[in-house]
């Protein structure tokens, strides 16, 4: 993957830093963290200036950056029509309406996923060709880092936007990893082509007729997507998010069980002190806050959003992950593969209503 610090030095993030569970404190102690890392950017910080002004000034690297005061924050509780009415004084819709504005090339923000997914909607507007968006989430595999979507924004998903979800994570995946040609699966409960439910079996026949140039490689299982059989793994936001906090919580006990034999011993602690290296590898390879940061694939802007608990080395994640994108123009590639498929589903379609009526004629 690209490094933040390869960015473009005149890049600008917005940043909702009122949105977390722990209030700005991890938020800007992040921002501090991927700047200390190497990245280069302005910072439009949007909440309470007088709790941000502090942490703020007291941070290293942040010297250009600036506060744009906010009365009120979007509460996890809030429904997303009520943000969308009366929302306009919060950190989250003045950070938004930046990127909409062009001040900043992406926003991110440990916020309400609900209402962060609505003002994206309704501020940025929908790629054309796609019904609606879809959450990634980063995978890490043998190979390095899958793509999962979607991972919580639909809770169903029909044939047609199953599809949609293939070419975005296809175009994301090239983006973030540069792969020319990502290899795509659908998650299925089997990877016989008779497996599944009659929308998955659908989606699949669309993506082999519709999409030769994708690397279609059929159905995957769950346990394939940490072996990284694909680089992109497409579902349901539903099966999606259970996949994903089913992985976090399994990751957690795993380094709890670790921690826990380390230390149970006189024997054990002299061990660890040996193994320390390998081990903090290994903490950074299972802990959810590297991989930190899922994308709102289909609308038109960068959208990040970080886990509301994210302590600052997983803001820090977030925010890499929207640098890295900010100067990507996958969406218009989203765009003409949309247009393109749909263009051979109709020729396909033609051509087969073509052959039933040549059919019904001999007869």
């Amino acid at each position: 993957m690209k490094n933040a610090a390869e960015c473009d030095t005149e890049l600008t993030l917005a940043i909702d830093a009122m949105g977390g569970d722990a209030g700005p404190e991890p938020v800007v102690g992040g921002v501090a963290l991927a700047v200390a890392k190497g990245l280069k950017a302005k910072f439009l910080f949007y909440g309470d200036e007088a709790q941000l002004r502090p942490l703020i000034a007291n941070a290293k690297g942040l010297d250009e950056s600036s506060i744009q005061h906010a009365d009120n924050v979007v509460a996890m509780t809030d429904k997303p029509s009520h943000v969308i009415r009366r929302g306009r004084d919060t950190s989250m819709w003045g950070a938004m309406t930046a990127v909409k504005e062009g001040k900043a090339q992406a926003v991110v923000s440990c916020g309400n996923t609900g209402a962060l997914m609505a003002l994206s909607r309704t501020q940025l507007r929908m790629i054309e060709g796609i019904d609606r968006p879809a959450v990634t989430a980063l995978w890490p595999t043998p190979r390095g880092r899958s793509v999962v979507l979607d991972v919580g924004a639909n809770v169903e998903a029909d044939e047609n936007q199953l599809v949609q979800f293939a070419i975005m994570g296809e175009a994301f995946y090239r983006a973030v990893a540069g792969v020319a040609k990502p290899t795509v699966g659908l998650l299925n409960v089997g990877a016989e082509d008779l497996k599944g439910h009659e929308l998955i079996r659908t989606a699949a026949r669309v993506l082999r007729e519709a999409d030769p140039d994708m690397a279609f490689m059929g159905f995957v299982e769950g346990d394939d997507i940490s072996k990284g059989t694909v680089d992109v793994v497409v579902t349901d936001g539903f099966t999606g998010n259970i996949a994903l906090k089913s992985a976090e919580g399994a990751a957690r006990l795993v380094g709890g069980w670790v921690r826990e034999a380390l230390r149970g011993t006189i024997n054990a602690k002299f061990g660890a002190l040996f193994m320390a290296p390998g081990l903090r590898k290994l903490k950074d390879r299972i802990d959810p806050s590297s991989n930190n940061g899922g994308v709102f694939l289909g609308v038109n802007g960068i959208v990040v959003k970080s886990h509301g608990g994210a302590d600052a080395r997983g803001v820090a994640s977030a925010v890499n992950m929207a640098a890295r994108l900010a100067g990507e123009n996958f969406r218009d590639e989203v765009a003409e593969t949309v247009k393109a498929v749909r263009r051979r589903r109709a020729s396909i379609a033609e051509a087969v209503e073509t052959e039933q009526e040549i059919k019904a004629a001999a007869v």
